[in-house]
């Protein structure tokens, strides 16, 4: 189809590490290479485009205002950001219910969202899953310790210190040690990380490091763990398990949509013991870390960046051929 001159919208600065710029700068290589002109933005001011795509409904509801009133014949996506849809669509639901209702299409990063936003919005839904490179190799892990990775910025939704908590409960023979790479998100969490450390040895936080050193990470830790209590579709996930490392994670919806119902590594959400009892099996059993390995490697085609990319070929045509470009 013809060039679509794109106005993508993300809240996150220009220099930002958070996942919502993340996504903003991966979706728009994908539609760089569909062949799509994309301007990254953090608001929309006025300029002329074919289409906007706003990340994130409740921080972008402005834009995606402004946008449609200046534009009223041209089509606007809308990507439900994890707390647009587990927390501000309750709190904020004005701005972010009236985002989804001006939308065209509502992109969404795992296979559940569906059951967690009003029916009236199915129609518009479409599942795109953040895809990640593959790493050229795994790397030999550590022989004297058991790695285990948190990948995350430190605050509430990430429920960040959870795994350090769970590494204290370990039996005293255990090898686990936790590093943790992520920004703290002020100073409260910068000091509890600091606390943790002083007082738990098993645990080490590195803060935020450029990404090649997360992947580094990744190609030779033994397990990850992602321990939030709300999620849109982590894309550490997607990392993990192209990296081939496998992954312990907290029960909710927007894990259970990328790794399956089934999948073996989950723990209730806020439970440190049942954590902990993950953690101690997966040293301990190699039957089980190398089930979880299997489960991990049985999605990695859902994540991969062919798939993302044909994934927006389909929305932006589906768009074309239902008429919505002027």
């Amino acid at each position: 189809m013809w060039p679509v001159k794109i106005s993508l919208i993300t809240p996150a600065p220009k220099r930002s590490l958070s996942g919502n710029r993340a996504t903003a700068v991966r979706w728009a290589r994908h539609l760089s290479d569909l062949g799509h002109r994309v301007d990254i933005a953090e608001a929309f001011d006025g300029e002329d485009a074919d289409l906007l795509i706003a990340v994130h409904a409740w921080r972008s509801a402005q834009s995606v205002r402004r946008f449609r009133g200046r534009h009223p014949d041209r089509p606007v996506i809308v990507g439900l950001a994890g707390t647009d849809i587990y927390r501000f669509q309750h709190s904020h639901p004005e701005e972010t219910l009236g985002s989804m209702d001006l939308a065209d299409r509502l992109v969404c990063l795992h296979e559940r969202v569906d059951r967690d936003i009003p029916t009236r919005f199915a129609s518009k839904l479409h599942v795109i899953y953040q895809s990640a490179p593959a790493l050229p190799r795994r790397l030999a892990p550590a022989k004297r310790t058991f790695e285990v990775c948190v990948i995350g910025h430190l605050r509430e939704e990430k429920d960040s210190l959870r795994t350090a908590y769970a590494a204290r409960q370990l039996p005293e023979d255990s090898r686990i040690r936790v590093i943790h790479l992520g920004r703290a998100h002020n100073e409260d969490w910068a000091q509890a990380a600091a606390a943790e450390m002083a007082r738990n040895p098993r645990y080490r936080w590195r803060g935020e490091v450029p990404h090649w050193q997360v992947r580094r990470l990744m190609a030779c830790a033994r397990l990850m763990v992602l321990s939030s209590v709300m999620e849109g579709g982590a894309n550490v996930i997607s990392e993990a398990v192209v990296a081939g490392l496998p992954v312990i994670a907290s029960r909710i919806s927007g894990s259970v949509g990328l790794l399956g119902e089934d999948y073996a590594g989950y723990y209730p959400a806020e439970d440190e013991a049942a954590l902990a009892g993950l953690l101690w099996k997966a040293e301990s059993d190699s039957e089980f870390l190398a089930l979880l390995d299997r489960q991990c490697g049985m999605r990695a085609d859902l994540f991969r960046p062919e798939r993302e990319r044909e994934a927006w070929r389909d929305v932006i045509e589906g768009l074309a051929r239902d008429g919505d470009f002027a």
